[in-house]
């Protein structure tokens, strides 16, 4: 797997950190102040912002121990933001540095999300628009096949969107304004509620979150306050998923911060999901895409030497019971191409030896 020029890396990580700096101050304009409040005996920061009238709007920012978020508001002052500087940035990455660039609707809709505050109040993108910001985060070349995608998936903790006491403006206006066409599509049980929109040439966006235990709440519409009127499907083994996310930026114009799945937990994420999948249609060509994604982070993780995180929420996720399990032993055995077997084997014994458990000896491979 090619890896991408140390230049190029850090290039990123350049406009990284410019980009997060443009939308921090975008966020909270310096008349502003922040505040530390407890609820339920953790300590989250909010930002309070006079409304003109002698009173105050309260923002969400994020919990206090978040380090970063933490220095942020340490150090708050404006921050100048060059434009301009940034899209040639992005432009050099996409064009000369191998990574990624989202296709146009992708890049508009998650840019209109993160500017209503989708990525403050702790939603996760997933899926393939996600997976495409891998090469960016991994400095690794990934392949054409694995990263297209018609849809955008969002995900947010079911408890955090009922704690934060924030929310998005009105999701059909922010979807409205990138394409007129977006509308909400009618639940599958019948409910009033949306989970998922979509435009005129059938560009989806689907709002997720974990269920919540019993499966009884797969198939209803989870109320979800912080999402602007959405709501979400509650989907097994999204807690997984979503667990410790990662900030990155998606290379859409002068660059999107966005926050995203841990890739080790991507990749086992999907090897569960691709067993669940029918095997006909639409349903099957998605779970080929699933076990593609997933093989091509096993040869990535490989590597760019993070073997041991991969196989720590591999552990992780077999340590979660016979479910879990089965799911693991069923993408193993009869799902991953004779390739993707050898790598999931070679990513496993490397990371094994690296935290210090015995080989994998578990799961019989290369079947």
């Amino acid at each position: 797997m090619k890896k991408i020029d140390l230049v190029y890396q850090t290039m990123l990580a350049e406009l990284g950190q410019r980009s997060m700096d443009a939308a921090w101050t975008a966020d909270f304009p310096p008349e502003g102040r922040f505040q530390r409040v407890v609820v339920k005996e953790r300590s989250y920061w909010y930002f309070d912002l006079p409304d003109g009238s002698g009173g105050k709007s309260r923002r969400y920012v994020g919990p206090a121990e978040d380090d970063e978020i933490t220095r942020r508001v340490e150090t708050h002052q404006r921050q100048k933001d060059d434009l301009l500087a940034r899209r040639r940035m992005v432009s050099s990455l996409t064009r000369e540095g191998g990574m990624i660039a989202p296709d146009t609707m992708s890049g508009a809709i998650v840019e209109a999300l993160a500017s209503g505050g989708l990525f403050r109040l702790r939603g996760v993108l997933i899926g393939t628009v996600a997976f495409q910001t891998y090469a960016g985060l991994l400095g690794v070349r990934l392949p054409a096949a694995a990263i297209l995608t018609g849809d955008a998936d969002i995900a947010q903790d079911y408890a955090i969107s009922r704690e934060v006491e924030d929310t998005l403006p009105p999701i059909v206006d922010l979807l409205q304004n990138v394409d007129p066409s977006f509308r909400p599509v009618p639940h599958r049980s019948g409910s009033i509620a949306s989970s998922a929109f979509q435009n005129a040439t059938g560009y989806r966006v689907e709002f997720l979150t974990s269920n919540r235990g019993s499966n009884g709440y797969i198939d209803q519409p989870a109320s979800m306050p912080a999402l602007g009127g959405a709501s979400a499907d509650p989907l097994r083994f999204l807690d997984f998923l979503i667990k410790d996310p990662l900030r990155t930026i998606l290379l859409h114009k002068s660059g999107v911060p966005v926050t995203v799945p841990d890739p080790a937990r991507y990749a086992v994420h999907k090897m569960i999901v691709a067993t669940r999948r029918r095997t006909d249609g639409l349903s099957a060509v998605k779970r080929d895409k699933d076990i593609r994604q997933a093989e091509v982070l096993f040869e990535a993780l490989y590597e760019t030497r993070r073997a041991s995180d991969f196989a720590i929420v591999f552990e992780e996720a077999w340590q979660r019971g016979p479910a879990w399990q089965e799911a693991l032993q069923k993408a193993a055995n009869s799902m991953l191409s004779a390739e993707g077997q050898d790598a999931l084997n070679r990513i496993r014994r490397q990371g094994n030896m690296e935290i210090g458990l015995d080989p994998p000896e578990d799961i019989p491979l290369g079947t």
